[in-house]
């Protein structure tokens, strides 16, 4: 590994931990060089995929464009933070375990609104007002009417 301060390849591990969720290996380095220490992460590399958004169009898909979504659906809800993360990694995890190079915008919007139902109802409804791009008064209320002839 590189030094980043002296830029020489030799270097020792001092030190090796997985970090708590199991996804990556934190190690702590020493330059044999010039002596300084630093630390790397080790990750398994993914290989892409592509979303299909509904235009036709293609985008890399971004775990923090989902997050972004999910906690405007349940800004100023009772969520919290914990809970959006779990939401996210699961879906990130059913997206790589497809084992496909893309996947449909709607696919995962209907993982998100799947999720959001189990977490809180009103931030399910805001996801899917936007989601299913909802018209009219009328939409939102069939919605919320399917929702409470559900319970």
């Amino acid at each position: 590994m590189k030094c980043m301060y002296c830029g020489s390849l030799d270097s020792k591990v001092i030190d090796s931990r997985v970090s708590e969720d199991g996804s990556s290996i934190r190690r702590r380095r020493e330059c044999l060089n010039c002596g300084r220490r630093f630390t790397t992460y080790e990750t398994v590399e993914r290989i892409p995929v592509f979303v299909i958004k509904k235009d036709g169009t293609r985008e890399l898909f971004d775990s923090s464009k989902l997050r972004g979504g999910i906690m405007k659906a349940c800004e100023k809800r009772p969520v919290s933070y914990e809970s959006i993360e779990n939401l996210v990694s699961e879906i990130e995890k059913t997206v790589y375990n497809l084992g496909m190079n893309e996947i449909t915008s709607d696919k995962i919007g209907d993982e998100v609104m799947k999720g959001l139902k189990s977490l809180d109802e009103v931030a399910y409804v805001r996801f899917a007002s936007v989601y299913k791009e909802f018209k009219d008064i009328d939409t939102f209320l069939s919605e919320i009417e399917r929702i409470l002839g559900k319970k």
